[in-house]
C-alpha cells in the first residue's frame, strides 16, 4: 500500500476509502503503516480498522503506540479490544505499560481473565510460563472425532490455535491430536485411538531460549507447558516462539557488540539510555586495555635497541583479535544451536588448535616473506613470524574456550565475544611478541 495515498485519503476524511483499504491489508502491514502517523491520526485510523482485525493489529504495534491508544480509548472501546486480544498478547501489553494504564486494563477484564493474567505475570521473566497462553483446545480420551469437531466449532474462535488439540485427564496431558487427524479420520474413532503419546513438552520455568530451540529443532506449531506438578497449564505457539528467537538473537547481538541489551527499538530508546547501555562496557574494556599499555611500557628498552619492532604491534594485535573473534563467534553460535555442549570442551580446543596451525602457518609464511623483502632481515622476519604463529594459536584457543567457560558459569556466552576477546588477546600477543624478540635479539 502506498503510504502517500493512504495519508491523503485520511487527511481528506475519505473514511470509506480508508476503511476499504484497511479491510484488505494484513494486520502486520497495517501496524507498520500506523507507525508513520501522528497520535491524532493514529487514533482516527485505528477506529477505522474492521473489528475482526483490530486486536491483531494492536498486538503488532510497538509499546508507545499501544500506550497512547489505551490512554485515549473509551471504556467500551477498551473492553471490546481486550475481549478480542489473546491472553498472552494482553500480558505482553501489561508488561510494557505504565502502572496507571495497567490498572485501567485490569479494571476492564472479568475476574476470571484477571486471575489468569496475574498467574502469567507471576512466572519468572524469560520463562516458558511468561510467554505461554492458556487458550488451547482440550479434549477427553473418550471423545469421538465427531464430538471433537463439534467442540472445536463451538469454542475454537476463542482459542489461539486449533491445529493441535490436547487430550487431558484431570489436567494431565495424555496425548495430542492434530486438526488434520480429526478432518481425515472416521467420525466414530475416539481420541484415545488417534492420539500421539510421544509428546515434547516444557515446564513453566524452562528458559524461553530453550523453548525457541525446541521449535527450531522439531518444527513444532505449538508446545505444551506443564507446571511443576506435571499438570498442563498452557501452550507456547509458533508466533510467540518466533518472537522469543528474535528477542534472544537481538540480545546476543547486543552483547557481542559490547552493548547492554535493550527491549526498546533503536529510535524509541533515548540518547541517554543508549549511552548508559554502552558506556559500562566501554569503561570495562578501556580499563582492561591499560594492561596492554603496561606490558608495552615494560619493554621500552627493546624499542630503543630495535625501533622497528614497534611498527609490527598493530598487525599482531589486530590479527590475534580477529582470529579470537572468529573462533568465539562460531562457538557462541554452536552453543546457541545446541551443536556444541560443555562436554565438548576438549574436542573444541583440539579442533581450534589444528585450525590455528593451518591458519598460522599460512599467515606467518606470507608475513615473513613480506618482511624479508621489505627489510632484508631474516632475524626480524623470524621474530615476527614466530610471534604471529604463537599469537594465532593462543587467540583461537582463548576464543574457543571463553564462551564455554561463560556457559559453565551460567552466563550468556555472547558476553565472551569480539570486544572482550580482543582485549585479552591484545595483552597476550604483546607478551608473546616481546618475549620472542628479547630471546632472539638478546635484548
Amino acid at each position: 500500500m502506498d503510504k502517500t495515498i493512504f495519508m491523503e485519503l485520511l487527511h481528506a476524511r475519505e473514511f470509506k476509502a480508508v476503511r476499504s483499504i484497511l479491510n484488505v491489508m494484513n494486520a502486520v502491514d497495517i501496524a507498520a503503516l500506523m507507525t508513520e502517523l501522528e497520535d491524532k491520526e493514529l487514533a482516527q485510523a485505528f477506529r477505522l480498522i474492521p473489528k475482526s482485525k483490530a486486536a491483531d493489529v494492536f498486538a503488532e504495534m510497538n509499546s508507545s503506540m499501544q500506550s497512547y491508544l489505551v490512554k485515549i480509548f473509551t471504556e467500551d472501546e477498551l473492553k471490546d479490544l481486550l475481549n478480542e486480544l489473546f491472553l498472552d498478547d494482553t500480558v505482553d501489553l501489561l508488561e510494557d505499560l505504565p502502572a496507571n494504564l495497567v490498572t485501567r486494563i485490569l479494571e476492564n477484564v472479568d475476574s476470571e481473565k484477571r486471575n489468569r493474567i496475574n498467574q502469567l505475570l507471576n512466572y519468572p521473566e524469560d520463562s516458558a510460563g511468561s510467554v505461554m497462553t492458556t487458550e488451547y483446545v482440550d479434549l477427553r480420551k473418550h471423545t469421538t472425532v465427531r464430538e471433537a469437531l463439534a467442540h472445536i466449532k463451538q469454542t475454537g474462535i476463542h482459542k489461539e490455535t486449533i491445529y493441535t488439540c490436547y487430550i487431558l485427564e484431570n489436567r494431565r496431558l495424555l496425548g495430542i491430536v492434530t486438526a488434520k487427524d480429526l478432518m481425515t479420520m472416521d467420525d466414530d474413532l475416539t481420541m484415545e485411538e488417534l492420539m500421539e503419546t510421544e509428546i515434547i513438552s516444557v515446564s513453566t520455568h524452562t528458559d524461553q531460549e530453550e523453548v525457541g530451540r525446541l521449535f527450531s529443532k522439531y518444527g513444532l506449531l505449538a508446545l505444551p507447558v506443564l507446571d511443576l506438578d506435571g499438570l498442563m497449564v498452557g501452550i507456547v505457539t509458533f508466533d510467540d516462539a518466533m518472537d522469543v528467537i528474535e528477542e534472544e538473537t537481538t540480545e546476543d547481538m547486543a552483547l557481542m557488540g559490547a552493548v547492554t541489551p535493550s527491549e526498546k527499538p533503536y529510535f524509541e530508546t533515548s540518547t541517554l539510555e543508549h549511552a548508559k547501555n554502552r558506556i559500562v562496557w566501554l569503561l570495562v574494556l578501556m580499563i582492561s586495555s591499560t594492561f596492554t599499555g603496561m606490558v608495552i611500557t615494560r619493554y621500552e628498552d627493546a624499542f630503543a635497541v630495535v625501533p622497528l619492532l614497534v611498527s609490527f604491534i598493530p598487525m599482531l594485535m589486530d590479527t590475534g583479535g580477529n582470529c579470537g573473534s572468529q573462533s568465539s563467534t562460531l562457538i557462541i553460535r554452536g552453543l546457541a544451536l545446541d551443536e556444541i555442549k560443555l562436554s565438548d570442551v576438549f574436542r573444541v580446543l583440539f579442533k581450534e588448535f589444528r585450525i590455528s596451525l593451518i591458519v598460522g602457518a599460512a599467515l606467518s609464511l606470507a608475513n615473513g616473506l613480506r618482511i624479508w623483502i621489505m627489510y632484508k632481515s631474516v632475524t626480524l622476519a623470524v621474530v615476527v613470524s614466530l610471534s604471529l604463529m604463537a599469537t594465532i594459536i593462543i587467540s583461537k584457543l582463548i576464543g574457543g574456550l571463553l564462551p564455554l567457560f561463560a556457559k559453565k558459569l551460567h552466563c550468556d556466552p555472547a558476553i565472551m565475544a569480539a570486544p572482550l576477546i580482543t582485549t585479552i588477546v591484545d595483552a597476550c600477543s604483546i607478551i608473546i611478541y616481546f618475549r620472542i624478540a628479547t630471546l632472539i635479539f638478546h635484548l
